[in-house]
């Protein structure tokens, strides 16, 4: 499940991320990481899209900010017949993130998928541990459904995306609307090397245990934050694999990368879809490592997986 090098196109853009000495997040305070995210991830707004508006919801903690990303047919169908949608968590181990620090992958969704695709600036750990940021995931795709006519989407074409800490979210929106039944349940969920579990001693944890990208001590830093007690590990809503059943879930994609800690993890997932009866497409990329589709710009790899992830958009939406 892993190639034997790094894609030399990956391996470039990595050392040249590498070059910088930044240091592991898990050796930062919270604080630092945030600040050193923000200057990471700062950037032009590519690719363009024909609308983005900051708006925001009344959810369970408060208000929480969105952003809605709509491309050019999406707006020129605002009056017509209402778009595919698309609520997306941003990743960062649920420590980490901003709209902004996810902007670049939800033009391209937006623009590649035809996809009005609402980003989601839910509530980070340690200040709101779980379960607040899946409360807020899945109230934001209440939100969605019941703002759909004012944001010009169809709820029955709406579904869920996410990447890493997100991919979690996304899941974890799809376990409640199934046990619950509100809010309505996603048309199906788009995946990008998710977190999926708590065993730090899996096979690729120990192949990439030191990365490049994400390690295994990024890895416990972020659970740490994250979690208010080892109960929470065997919480299906917090750590997916923990749930009982996987099937009667919306159909899914599910993108892992041979050089990523949570390959394994992402692998047993769709695994375990199949097996227990959601229909999974999963697509593995063994040269690549954790947060490659962020590259797509310089990675022809990352571009074709993202573009192949839109394809599963406008077939499942």
């Amino acid at each position: 499940m892993r190639a034997d090098e790094l894609d030399p196109d990956l391996a470039a853009a990595i050392d040249e991320i590498e070059s910088l000495g930044l240091p592991a997040w898990s050796d930062l305070s919270v604080a630092a990481a945030r600040d050193l995210e923000d200057d990471l991830f700062s950037g032009p707004p590519e690719p363009p899209v024909a609308e983005v508006r900051d708006l925001a919801f009344d959810g369970p903690h408060g208000e929480v900010p969105v952003r809605v990303y709509r491309p050019e047919p999406a707006l020129d169908a605002a009056d017509g017949e209402p778009s595919r949608a698309l609520v997306h968590f941003h990743g960062g181990g649920w420590t980490l993130g901003t709209l902004d620090s996810v902007d670049g992958i939800c033009r391209e969704l937006a623009d590649r998928a035809d996809a009005v695709v609402v980003s989601v600036d839910y509530r980070l750990a340690p200040e709101h541990p779980f379960p607040v940021p899946v409360d807020e995931a899945t109230a934001a795709v209440g939100w969605v459904a019941e703002a759909a006519d004012s944001l010009g989407v169809d709820p029955a074409r709406t579904g869920v995306s996410g990447t890493s800490a997100g991919g979690a979210l996304a899941v974890a929106a799809s376990l409640r609307a199934r046990e619950f039944d509100e809010p309505p349940t996603p048309a199906g969920q788009f995946l990008l090397y998710p977190i999926a579990g708590h065993d730090f001693e899996t096979d690729s944890y120990g192949a990439n245990a030191d990365g490049p990208l994400l390690t295994r001590a990024d890895m416990r830093w972020f659970y740490d934050q994250y979690l208010r007690s080892p109960v929470d590990a065997a919480n299906p809503y917090a750590v997916p694999l923990r749930a009982a059943h996987l099937g009667d879930l919306p159909p899914a994609t599910v993108v892992t990368a041979g050089f990523d800690p949570l390959r394994d993890d992402g692998a047993a997932l769709a695994e375990r879809f199949g097996r227990e009866g959601t229909a999974v497409e999963h697509r593995h990329y063994p040269a690549m490592a954790h947060g490659f589709c962020s590259l797509a710009d310089r990675v022809p790899t990352a571009e074709a997986a993202l573009s192949a992830v839109a394809e599963d958009v406008r077939e499942r939406l």
